[in-house]
């Protein structure tokens, strides 16, 4: 199509040339010269825009490969952003559950110790209360009972006027049936002289272990419940270089607990956690 243009527009510069002057003949024939650059350029510009085109398009489809490639990873990684999370929440509600257990547990049995030991205060007399000391430490009641109402010096066999105590002592640890009961004796640290005691150790676990026969066989307290243990001098509460202080460390100490097979359960049944990052 542009040849023919110009073959046309070369027979009308010929015929013109026969037509009209020489001077008119040059300047035809220099807007042709012109016209005839003009659509040179103008098809090499078409070419270079065609060109241009192209790659563009090519761009823009590498784009959208791109883009889809980036889309396709953001959703698999939100989709596992928001599997972890739930299966957090759900270790994070397990967790918060069995936290809730283990203070209900020690809320119920802290509450149940101070009317135990309120219990326990309101039985005993005023006089006994002088050789009885009752407290609660960390959710465990102590009894703590003085040896010179309990024993004889030296003697581990438990006198007749500790009986009435021990009984009423023993009313409240069958109320409480479920709680454990372990007793223990300590002594001052002054050697022991006697040949059927070789030390402070032996009598003191004597002493523990003439009491928790007592509850047992007088009082009917189940022997499954019940445990002794003796500390010999190596548990003391006050000096021992003065009488207040050894008279303070000789004593026996009934040491009621909850059961800790109940806390053991709550322990087996803790929520688990992955181990997974």
């Amino acid at each position: 199509m542009k040849i023919k243009a110009l073959a046309i527009v070369a027979i009308g510069a010929s015929l013109l040339a026969s037509c009209v002057s020489n001077k008119k003949y040059e300047l035809l024939k220099s807007q042709y010269d012109q016209t005839r650059e003009s659509l040179i350029e103008c098809n090499a510009n078409g070419k270079s825009m065609e060109e241009i085109i192209r790659q563009a398009r090519k761009e823009n489809a590498e784009l959208k490969e791109a883009y889809n490639s980036i889309k396709k990873s953001l959703d698999q990684s939100i989709y596992g952003s928001s599997a972890n999370i739930s299966k957090l929440v759900d270790e994070i509600n397990a967790s918060n559950k069995y936290i809730k257990q283990l203070v209900d547990a020690k809320s119920k049995s802290d509450s149940l110790n101070m009317v135990l030991t309120n219990n326990l205060t309101r039985s005993l007399s005023r006089e006994e209360l002088k050789d009885v000391d009752v407290k609660v430490l960390k959710g465990v009641v102590y009894i703590s009972l003085a040896d010179n109402m309990l024993f004889k010096t030296g003697s581990y066999e438990v006198s007749p006027r500790a009986m009435e105590t021990l009984s009423k002592i023993a009313k409240i640890i069958k109320d409480y049936n479920y709680y454990d009961v372990l007793v223990e004796g300590n002594t001052d640290n002054v050697p022991i002289s006697r040949t059927n005691i070789r030390n402070n150790w032996d009598l003191s676990a004597l002493r523990a272990s003439s009491v928790v026969q007592v509850l047992q066989n007088d009082f009917g307290i189940k022997p499954s419940r019940l445990t002794a243990g003796g500390r010999g001098e190596f548990n003391p509460v006050a000096d021992n270089d003065s009488d207040l202080g050894r008279q303070k460390n000789r004593r026996t100490e009934i040491i009621i607990t909850p059961k800790l097979d109940q806390f053991m359960d709550l322990i087996d049944k803790a929520p688990e956690t992955s181990e997974e990052n």
